[in-house]
């Protein structure tokens, strides 16, 4: 479906292709449809930001890469791997490519850490023991991945087999990084409120409240995902 015509620069700019929008619930499809579309208008950009973010994720999580042995290391950095999903989802769309598997991924991956991460820092981290600027960063820059997740129904159709896919990745995801360390230590991000003197102590009640964030989130996505597919095919009869 096409945009609008646009009216000078920014609206050349802005006068792109858009994807068809079905009638879904509120729930599956909560962004409203006018800020949908201008995110796929301005797709490149949105792909750019989250490269960005993805190299900065990687580089957030390069003390956490030197203490995990390498066989573990992609079980490490969710967030900027969730990143890298949208950003490859959202250029496939505009290439005109149909990656399910990754687009399922991309909403797994951007719901679950967008969501994840502001519920870690605000109630299990604080604010202490990190600068301001970082510690709202991390908060909003996430929230802005559930944000995004919330658009990728509308190319998307989550066919099952993508679906179980994402189910299997994110649910050995949770298995690791909180209750069966593979190799190694707990692979989950590093949780300032389970450092005691310096030590990690897994013990504490903030690794079972981030654990039950994280698997909550997990089967929040399968029924979200899931629920986008039923009412897509839904609207389709």
């Amino acid at each position: 479906m096409a945009g609008e015509p646009g009216v000078g620069p920014l609206g050349r700019v802005l006068d792109g292709e858009v994807p068809d929008s079905d009638a879904l619930p509120w729930y599956v499809a909560p962004v409203p449809r006018a800020i949908e579309d201008l995110g796929f208008r301005l797709v490149w950009l949105v792909v750019t930001v989250n490269l960005v973010g993805t190299a900065f994720g990687f580089w957030y999580y390069r003390v956490q890469f030197a203490g995990t042995p390498l066989v573990m290391w992609p079980f490490v950095p969710d967030s900027p791997a969730a990143t890298l999903f949208i950003a490859l989802s959202l250029a496939a769309w505009k290439l005109g490519y149909d990656p399910e598997r990754l687009n399922a991924l991309a909403f797994f991956g951007c719901l679950k850490l967008g969501l994840w991460t502001p519920f870690v820092q605000l109630f299990l981290n604080g604010p202490s023991g990190i600068a301001a600027w970082l510690y709202w960063f991390l908060i909003l820059s996430h929230l802005a991945m559930a944000l995004q997740a919330f658009v990728i129904h509308r190319y998307a159709e989550f066919p099952v087999g993508a679906v179980a896919i994402a189910v299997v990745w994110y649910g050995f995801n949770d298995v690791v990084d909180y209750f069966v360390p593979l190799v190694g230590d707990y692979h989950h991000t590093l949780l300032r409120a389970e450092f005691v003197n310096g030590v990690i102590d897994h013990s504490l009640p903030a690794h079972d409240l981030a654990a039950a964030a994280a698997v909550t989130l997990t089967l929040l996505a399968t029924f979200l995902v899931l629920a986008t597919r039923v009412k897509k095919l839904e609207a389709g009869q």
